[in-house]
């Protein structure tokens, strides 16, 4: 559990006005002194995260923000990474001060039907006022500085969400089954290591009685002929195309980033936002999304390759606009469709909340791997082991 990475984990915010002792409930949660508490308004400035096991649920992130209602100097910065926050919460705690409760702050917040739990703080020089806030609200928690009936609480409130997919393969394949993963070898494959989702994918085999077995692209057609049946080729994307040349059409093949769109995202919405590419505009504006940070080479997917075929394939100059790990622009109004990666190193609320504001503005979005099956001509051969068991 300690190891879980954090894009795995349930993301819980702390929400509030500032010096409603959000920080002071997070060092109690966490155990740790985490995050500086002071007497002084506008103390935490930038989010403070703390990756934790929330027993009996699991592993979660909790997150300490900014005030909600900052009006300092640099309030307005603060709130924007606070929003950010937000935008990936798969719950909240609202932290009030039970000595100044706004109503009507707590009113708008509710609007944003963001599953949450309300936490009164400084409960132990206001026990009147909580008496009274307690009938009001009898949902709420009062802290007094034992932060065990809040964990309590949360435990409650996340086992109550609906879980997304916890497999990538899982309830596509029966056990027993036959994995080939294409794992290419280039200047942006970290040495000595495999990247995130192919350890998801082989730990996902695994934990699902399914035998995987590794290769790289340029081994892959001696490897078919000393393996049958083969269920399944999952493949980097990158290396589509001349997997799908040297694959007999008769096995399913799909790639990691696809996995990853359908345990992810709204995997539907995906598959239809390919559909813009052939109408983008000459110049159209493209937001490329990509969910880390790491350093990009002359072969990086998402800065030279993606947009090297997209042009190629619509004839057309195109521009890109490059977002990476969390952050996303403020403004969609000029973007003609989006491109997300897969999404391993983002949180599942996060991706969805992207879609979603997306979907509300009418751009279109696709991820890297339906994007590159489309541009290769695959996209209906790698989207049949979804069709096949109902899963798209």
């Amino acid at each position: 559990m300690e190891k879980t990475p954090n894009a795995m984990r349930r993301h819980v915010v702390l929400l509030g006005d500032a010096n409603a002792g959000k920080s002071t409930l997070f060092n109690a949660l966490t155990g740790q002194d985490r995050a500086i508490v002071s007497p002084r308004a506008g103390t935490t400035t930038d989010p403070v995260s703390a990756a934790m096991e929330l027993i009996p649920y699991g592993p979660v992130v909790l997150v300490d923000t900014a005030g909600l209602h900052d009006k300092s100097e640099l309030g307005s910065k603060r709130l924007k990474k606070t929003e950010a926050m937000r935008r990936r919460a798969d719950a909240a705690l609202y932290v009030a001060d039970v000595t100044c409760f706004d109503r009507e702050a707590y009113r708008r917040f509710t609007l944003h039907n963001l599953p949450h739990i309300l936490v009164f703080t400084k409960c132990d020089i206001a026990g009147c006022l909580a008496a009274s806030l307690a009938k009001e609200f009898d949902s709420a928690v009062f802290f007094y500085g034992d932060a065990a009936p809040v964990r309590e609480k949360l435990v409650s409130l996340l086992q109550s969400l609906n879980q997304e997919s916890e497999t990538l393969l899982g309830d596509l394949l029966p056990s027993g089954s036959n994995v080939v993963m294409v794992v290419p070898v280039d200047s942006g494959a970290p040495k000595g290591r495999l990247i995130l989702p192919q350890v998801q994918l082989l730990r996902d085999c695994l934990d699902h009685g399914i035998k995987c077995f590794v290769t790289r692209e340029i081994e892959l057609e001696s490897a078919m002929q000393s393996l049958s049946p083969v269920n399944l080729v999952v493949t980097d994307s990158q290396a589509f195309g001349y997997v799908n040349r040297v694959l007999p059409g008769d096995i399913p093949l799909t790639s990691f980033s696809m996995l990853l769109a359908r345990q992810k995202g709204n995997f539907r919405q995906l598959l239809e936002g390919a559909d813009a590419i052939p109408e983008l505009p000459e110049n159209a504006n493209i937001l490329m999304l990509e969910g880390c940070t790491h350093n990009h080479t002359h072969e990086d997917i998402g800065k030279v390759k993606l947009p090297a075929l997209l042009e190629k394939k619509t004839g057309k100059r195109l521009r890109f606009d490059d977002y990476s790990g969390y952050d996303f622009p403020e403004s969609l109004d000029k973007y003609h469709m989006a491109i997300q990666c897969g999404g391993c190193m983002l949180n599942n609320r996060e991706i969805m909340s992207r879609l979603e504001a997306l979907a509300n503005k009418g751009i279109p979005v696709t991820n890297y791997g339906i994007a590159l099956a489309w541009l290769n001509g695959i996209l209906e051969r790698c989207c049949e082991i979804f069709n096949a068991e109902g899963k798209a």
